[in-house]
């Protein structure tokens, strides 16, 4: 016991023989939790938890620490980058003096003037002749080589992580664009033709659309024109039967509307972050009428919504119960018949999984694999985002491509924007 240096002689020897004062928080052994005198571990959890889902409720579960961290990774990376700046700094020049080149053609030609940057194809926002008056052109012009400028601060900055660099680009993007000049009144050039032909009625029916879309956000209610559709009547509307059903799908069996059936049934996943009736909207655009037509036996996954005692699942849960219990549901129906499986969005990025383990185990009961929208190659779709790959590059290049009735495609046949099987 160390005691103070000021204390008389007659006070130390009576604290030195009594001995040390007993301790009274033991050391315990090494791993064990302390429990905090002062506050309650799981209460200091509950509250950040609490916070934390309802910061995700306004910002639509999106971290802002995770994208604060991304642009701190970015900021600083940029700071100990010089040449960056002086890139930067030459293109911020050379896109002014253009700015001002065109400026100075539309003061002196007023018509015919080619703009001194285009538009990206699927941006139509500044399309039509009122955009190519003054002052609209060059509001719009302006807007779009800040935008440009902007990308290249965001993108090409050595040490930044790749996916660092992808949510500050599209996140830069997405606040540029609250900015653009077609969102507001007055540098929106259509909506004064509106708000003058109309008598301002337009704003007064805007205004009435947004405090009736803020009280259903605020009230939790679904969106306006949600009631219009009911599943089983316009969306939804193929009969179907479900045949299996565990803690984590259920499987809807279609049957074929033609009087020859062909024998392999078509297995479709969707991915799990939406209904499965996605690929069965209504008659006019559906996929599982489509292949019922054709004379296939349909199976659809359909995904049970997640509830609090399914936190615990994981990823390989629904490898098994999902896809691999799908798949044996299918086989117990049509025994001895290999099986066409399809894969939409997250659901392809699954079943890309669960065939990869398929083909370590030996198990072959696939005929075919087909992916829409599911992203498999992460690198080479990386590597096209940022340019790296040559233009015209397939993805897919090299894998062999099927029709639905099982023959082999030449790679001629078929077009980037096809729908594209992939033989498993």
């Amino acid at each position: 016991m160390n005691l103070p240096e000021n204390l008389p002689p007659s006070a130390t020897r009576a604290a030195a023989s009594r001995g040390p004062l007993p301790d009274l928080h033991p050391p315990r052994e090494a791993g064990t939790l302390l429990p905090s005198p002062y506050f309650s571990p799981v209460l200091a959890d509950t509250i950040d938890r609490v916070m934390h889902a309802s910061a995700a409720r306004v910002t639509g579960g999106v971290s802002p620490m995770a994208v604060l961290g991304a642009y701190m990774d970015w900021a600083a990376h940029l700071a100990g980058s010089p040449g960056k700046w002086l890139q930067l700094s030459e293109k911020a020049v050379r896109k002014s003096v253009r700015l001002a080149n065109y400026a100075s053609r539309c003061a002196l030609h007023a018509d015919a003037v080619q703009p001194c940057i285009e538009s990206l194809p699927q941006d139509r926002r500044f399309s039509g002749e009122a955009w190519q008056r003054w002052p609209y052109n060059l509001i719009y012009q302006a807007f779009l080589l800040n935008q440009q400028w902007w990308h290249n601060a965001t993108t090409g900055v050595r040490g930044v992580t790749r996916q660092h660099e992808n949510v500050v680009e599209f996140a830069t993007r997405q606040l540029l664009d609250v900015f653009s000049p077609s969102n507001y009144l007055a540098t929106n050039p259509k909506v004064l033709e509106r708000t003058l032909h109309e008598g301002g009625m337009n704003l007064v029916r805007g205004a009435q659309h947004f405090a009736e879309d803020w009280d259903r956000i605020m009230t939790g209610r679904k969106p306006a024109g949600a009631e219009r559709f009911v599943v089983g009547a316009n969306i939804a509307a193929t009969p179907g039967k479900v045949v299996y059903r565990n803690r984590l799908i259920e499987v809807i069996q279609y049957a074929p509307t033609t009087p020859e059936v062909r024998p392999e049934p078509v297995l479709i996943v969707p991915a799990w972050i939406m209904k499965y009736y996605i690929l069965d909207l209504s008659r006019q655009n559906s996929l599982v009428r489509y292949l019922t037509g054709q004379g296939y036996t349909v199976f659809m996954v359909s995904w049970k919504n997640p509830e609090r005692e399914d936190r615990d699942v994981g990823m390989d849960d629904y490898r098994t119960l999902g896809v691999m219990a799908a798949l044996d549901a299918v086989s117990a129906i049509v025994p001895g018949q290999r099986i066409h499986a399809t894969g939409y969005c997250l659901g392809g990025t699954l079943l890309a999984i669960v065939a990869a383990a398929m083909a370590r185990d030996g198990d072959d009961r696939l005929k075919s694999l087909t992916f829409l929208a599911a992203q498999v190659g992460a690198d080479a779709v990386h590597q096209r985002k940022r340019g790296d790959l040559p233009r015209g590059h397939d993805v897919g290049a090299g894998l062999p491509r099927y029709a639905p009735d099982g023959r082999r495609l030449p790679a001629a046949a078929l077009k980037r924007s096809d729908l594209v099987a992939h033989g498993a």
